[in-house]
């Protein structure tokens, strides 16, 4: 048994936290609800789920837990917003635990510095800033390049949360191959898509 944590604030996308949260415990893995304040009862932005943050941001660290999920809606950029959100999503991305982050979730995985040279997808408004950040967008319901994994929408989570629960089960994968465009395949040079 596994201990996840996702880290969530106010507005989140509800079923983008329903979906791999249920998933996960189904799975009998240990999941604890992080947010900025311990205690405080937060809702979806659609208003179909109303959770308990179990741990603030600040009280956690990354040895605490052996994967971060994110879920998207407002809630990551709330989180952007928060040096102890972001210090914990960062560390656990450097110290090679998984880290997943859906639909708009991104923007904070681009806040911790850690999308550059990544191949990644989100909703497509979060597109220009993951290019503008480094990262490599590809329009799929899943990517994984090494521990970061990243999903679209709601439609993509049956395959974000199969790829959740794989990286925990097998470790994290080897980083992505970059994409090469034809004509720069001899030149060795990755493409920009």
């Amino acid at each position: 048994m596994s201990k996840i944590a996702v880290l969530v604030d106010q507005d989140f996308e509800d079923s983008e936290f329903r979906v791999p949260y249920d998933r996960m415990k189904e799975a009998g893995h240990q999941v604890d609800i992080i947010g900025l304040e311990a205690g405080k009862q937060i809702a979806g932005k659609k208003g179909k789920e109303k959770i308990k943050i179990e741990k603030a941001a600040r009280d956690v660290k990354e040895a605490d837990y052996d994967a971060l999920v994110i879920p998207g809606g407002y809630s990551p950029d709330h989180l952007r917003m928060n040096m102890d959100a972001v210090r914990l999503t960062r560390t656990m991305a450097l110290v090679n635990k998984p880290v997943a982050a859906v639909c708009h979730a991104p923007s904070l995985l681009i806040e911790a510095d850690l999308v550059d040279d990544r191949m990644v997808t989100s909703w497509p408004s979060v597109k220009t800033d993951l290019l503008n950040a480094g990262a490599r967008w590809i329009d799929r319901e899943v990517v994984v390049d090494g521990n970061i994994i990243t999903s679209r929408n709601p439609g993509d989570l049956p395959a974000f949360s199969d790829a959740i629960l794989q990286a925990i089960a097998d470790g994290v994968a080897p980083r992505a191959e970059p994409v090469l465009a034809p004509e720069a395949a001899s030149e060795e040079r990755p493409s920009v898509l």
